[in-house]
């Protein structure tokens, strides 16, 4: 997993870029213009663009990155912002997926590191859930315009190409898939927890690569749509994690087997069957994991536990508190209430006081 921490240092580095490169110059210099003048680009200097490459480079060092990676990311300067933009998004993500549950995706670093060295299902979304947003942020970064070596997609695969006229700029998922494939290394071949890990990194990937829609505009007279511009668009990466949040849910447990006829390691089912277990081979879009999950009710190496947590009483307060039950404290608060717009141009709002209820795990 990539480390989420630097990304405060990577806005810190813009900012000071920013300072440099978008100084006004005095004001002299604008006597006797007339606004007419042919735009003219000024270049970067040498030291500029010097300074901008000591500063992506930086970055790129201050990742959590193995020797391979790290070059990757140094070669283009737009890919240590796409990596941070990646581990951003998919955190968040996972925090909203899990919000009401036990485990709500706490990512401390002493818990992170933890969970990470078990192969538990928690750790499988994780592991999915972070090789879909690279995928999903590489794929835009590339139609933004904000990387080097990729622009946007240019190899439409459309039915009835003769009716339709590519144009936009669509997602370059292409690109994206390569980079990512890539970045993550090839199969391992032996060691069970690495071949689950690949195996759910690749579904992340699967999830996004489903979710591609074909977008169009029409063109033509009176709206005739004689003429279809069209562009493939990614899905909403909160659909992502709403997918692979249903694959967690229904993700299955593996063990391992030897493919005698190439002497490398397979995924399957468990050797031995396991109550409330499923014996059914995992398909190459299933999540998979090896270590059955802790309870996440107490403390321990994995979170911190649910004492103190806020639930909802009618909805997960049973499930969240564990059985321990639930405290409730009655507070007043104030919001903005009958709301207004008043032409021109703001909105007025009375201020409505209300009494509420709230709800915490009990230790």
């Amino acid at each position: 997993m990539l480390d989420g921490h630097v990304l405060l240092g990577w806005l810190c580095s813009c900012a000071l870029l920013g300072l440099l490169a978008c100084a006004p110059r005095p004001a002299a210099a604008y006597f006797g213009l007339t606004g007419n003048e042919p735009l003219t680009i000024f270049p970067l200097t040498s030291e500029m663009e010097e300074a901008a490459v000591k500063a992506h480079y930086k970055v790129c060092d201050r990742l959590k990155l193995e020797k391979k990676q790290r070059r990757m990311c140094r070669r283009d300067p737009g890919v240590a912002e796409t990596l941070m933009e990646a581990i951003s998004m998919s955190a968040l993500e996972c925090q909203y997926q899990f919000r009401f549950e036990r485990w709500n995706c706490t990512l401390e670093g002493r818990y992170r590191a933890s969970l990470l060295k078990r192969g538990f299902k928690e750790t499988a979304f994780l592991y999915a859930i972070s090789s879909a947003g690279l995928t999903h942020a590489m794929a835009k970064a590339c139609s933004a315009g904000r990387m080097e070596r990729c622009t946007c997609d240019e190899a439409p695969d459309l039915e009835n190409r003769e009716a339709w006229q590519w144009g936009g700029c669509g997602d370059n998922l292409k690109y994206s898939n390569k980079f990512v494939k890539e970045f993550l290394g090839r199969k391992p071949n032996k060691d069970l927890r690495a071949r689950v890990d690949f195996h759910n990194n690749l579904v992340g990937m699967k999830v996004i690569k489903a979710g591609v829609e074909t977008t169009c505009k029409c063109h033509g007279v009176s709206g005739s749509c004689t003429v279809r511009t069209c562009w493939r668009q990614l899905s909403p990466f909160h659909e992502i994690g709403k997918q692979l949040k249903q694959k967690y849910e229904t993700s299955l447990k593996v063990g391992s087997t030897t493919n005698e006829a190439t002497g490398e390691g397979d995924i399957s089912p468990p050797k031995k069957s396991i109550p409330g277990h499923s014996d059914q081979i995992p398909r190459t879009t299933d999540l998979v994991y090896i270590d059955d999950s802790p309870s996440f009710c107490l403390m321990s190496r994995y979170s911190p536990g649910t004492s103190g947590r806020k639930c909802y009483k009618d909805k997960n307060c049973d499930s969240i508190c564990c059985g321990r039950g639930h405290n409730t404290q009655s507070r007043v608060v104030t919001r903005p209430c009958q709301c207004q717009v008043r032409w021109c141009c703001y909105v007025e709002c009375k201020q409505c006081t209300q009494r509420e209820e709230v709800y915490t795990c009990k230790d």
